[in-house]
C-alpha cells in the first residue's frame, strides 16, 4: 500500500474499531437496564404481595398483574415471567452478584433453578471468566461441575483464596466412551477415550493446562518407562505427569507416579519453573492413601465413563 492508502486503511479500522467498542458498551448498558429492570418489578412484586415470607403465597395477585399487563402492553409479561422476575429479586437480596457483564437474563434463568448460593456464585464467576454462553452453562450445571469440585476447594472459592494449581481437577472426571464401553476396560482403551476428547479432559482439570505428550518415553537406569501422559500448566508454570488406572488406586502407584515426578524435576524442568505435579486417574479411589502420602503434590480422582 502507498501512503494514501494506508491512510485510508487505518481510518477505516478505527471506524471499525470504535464501532466495536461502542457495541460491546452499548450491550453492557441495554443488559444492565435490562437486568436492574427486571430486579425492581420483582421487588415491586414482593413488596405488594407483603414481602419475601408472604409473596410465594400471593400468585393469585401476580396473575392478576400478568393480564393487565399483556392486555395494555401486549406479550412477554406472563405469570412466569413475573415469578422469574420476583425470583430474580429475592436471589439478589440474598447476595447474589447482579453482573452484566457476560451475564444476561438467560444466564440467570438458569442460575435461579439452583437451590445452592455458592453454587450460583461459582457459575456466575466461571461465566465472566470464560463467556459461556446459555447452552454451555446448561452443559455445566448437567454435569455438576461444581458438585465435583473438591471440599476445601470450595472453601478457598467461599473465602476468596487464592487457588493451587490442583484445586480445580474434577472428582469424577467424566470420559466419553466412544463404544459404549463402561466396565472392564483397558488403560490403552481408557487413554485412547481422553485423546479423542482432550479438550474435554484438559477442561476439567481446570485452568491453563495444556498437553505435551502420551507416552512420554523416560530412562530410569537400564530400563525405559512410559509416563500415561505429561501435560503442563502455563498459569502455574510447572509440569503434570499423569497416570491412569482402571482400578482402585494403590500404594504402588503413588510410588511409580514420585519417581515419574522427580525425572522430569531432574531432567525436564528448569530453574524457573515450579516443581511437576502428580495426577493419578484411576476407577476408584483409596482415601486412606492419600492421608498417608507424604507427597501432598500427587493428587487422585476418579473418572466415569458416559
Amino acid at each position: 500500500m502507498n501512503d494514501f492508502e494506508e491512510n485510508k486503511y487505518n481510518e477505516i479500522k478505527n471506524e471499525l474499531l470504535n464501532n466495536s467498542i461502542e457495541k460491546s458498551v452499548n450491550d453492557y448498558y441495554i443488559n444492565r437496564k435490562e437486568l436492574s429492570r427486571y430486579y425492581n418489578v420483582g421487588k415491586i412484586i414482593v413488596d405488594a404481595q407483603g414481602g419475601e415470607s408472604r409473596a410465594k403465597y400471593g400468585d393469585g395477585l401476580i396473575k392478576k398483574f400478568s393480564e393487565r399487563l399483556s392486555k395494555e402492553l401486549g406479550n412477554g409479561y406472563s405469570t412466569r415471567s413475573l415469578k422469574r422476575m420476583r425470583r430474580f429479586y429475592i436471589l439478589i437480596s440474598k447476595g447474589t452478584p447482579l453482573v452484566a457483564q457476560f451475564v444476561n437474563w438467560s444466564h440467570y434463568i438458569i442460575l435461579m433453578t439452583l437451590d445452592n448460593q455458592n453454587e450460583i456464585n461459582y457459575y456466575i464467576e466461571q461465566i465472566v471468566i470464560y463467556h459461556w454462553s446459555k447452552r454451555e452453562l446448561q452443559e455445566k450445571i448437567k454435569n455438576k461441575e461444581y458438585q465435583r469440585l473438591d471440599y476445601n476447594t470450595k472453601n478457598k472459592l467461599i473465602n476468596k483464596e487464592e487457588l493451587d494449581v490442583y484445586d480445580s481437577i474434577k472428582n469424577p472426571i467424566i470420559i466419553n466412551s466412544y463404544n459404549n464401553e463402561k466396565e472392564n476396560i483397558s488403560e490403552k482403551v481408557l487413554k485412547e477415550y481422553i485423546l479423542r476428547d482432550l479438550d474435554n479432559f484438559l477442561k476439567q482439570l481446570g485452568e491453563g493446562f495444556t498437553y505435551m505428550a502420551n507416552e512420554y518415553k523416560i530412562k530410569i537406569g537400564n530400563k525405559y518407562n512410559y509416563i500415561d501422559m505429561l501435560l503442563f500448566n502455563y498459569i502455574y508454570n510447572c509440569f503434570i505427569v499423569v497416570e491412569l488406572k482402571v482400578t482402585e488406586s494403590k500404594k504402588d502407584h503413588f510410588g511409580q507416579i514420585m519417581i515419574y515426578k522427580n525425572y522430569i524435576d531432574k531432567h525436564l524442568k528448569n530453574i524457573n519453573q515450579d516443581k511437576t505435579i502428580g495426577i493419578i486417574v484411576c476407577k476408584k479411589n483409596d482415601k486412606y492413601l492419600i492421608e498417608y502420602s507424604s507427597d501432598s503434590r500427587i493428587r487422585v480422582t476418579t473418572y466415569e465413563l458416559v
